[in-house]
């Protein structure tokens, strides 16, 4: 840049312009009110809806109560994509089933409260219906935490539970 006289000649001279001590940038601005919980849910829910619609959820969640105990003892549903139903059955139930297929997607549907199931899909599993349930680990007896100063009531026994649970927790670590 350079400097003009007061005559309007301009000469050499460059200016020097004062240097500002630097200053980190501001954050953005954010906007602190108050948002609805519907406003920010879907980008909390949208990675779990990938995997699974809730529709789809909650069919295999009501399983039982949307086919019966009978069927359910005997059926697991296994898979829902692309409105095919795919269903595992244990021994001559599929054929049962087939012959029940049109009755068997309405009430799937009317449970859903919309159109998920087109088809149904049966595949034969021995182990279809059967509930895996894991077997938990007998617990050590617990040590009585006594409480002497307390006359014996239904907060005593309680406390003492609650003490020797404690206790128990406190040796595990």
């Amino acid at each position: 840049m350079t400097k003009e006289s007061s005559s309007g000649k301009t000469t050499g001279r460059k200016t020097a312009t004062p240097r500002k001590a630097e200053t980190p940038p501001e954050p953005p601005r954010r906007a602190m009110t108050a948002r609805s919980l519907a406003a920010l849910l879907p980008n909390v829910t949208a990675p779990a809806f990938k995997k699974r619609s809730p529709a789809g959820v909650q069919l295999f969640t009501d399983w039982g109560d949307i086919v019966g105990p009978a069927h359910a003892a005997v059926t697991t549903p296994r898979k829902l994509s692309a409105g095919t139903l795919s269903i595992a059955c244990a021994g001559p139930v599929a054929m049962e089933l087939q012959h029940l297929s049109d009755a068997l997607i309405a009430r799937i549907n009317t449970w859903c409260g919309q159109a998920l199931v087109a088809r149904l899909r049966f595949v034969q599993d021995p182990a279809a219906g059967q509930r895996i349930t894991a077997r938990r680990k007998p617990r050590a007896a617990l040590r009585p935490c006594p409480l002497p100063d307390m006359e014996d009531s239904p907060l005593k026994e309680a406390l003492e539970s609650l003490g020797a649970h404690i206790v128990q927790d406190k040796n595990r670590r």
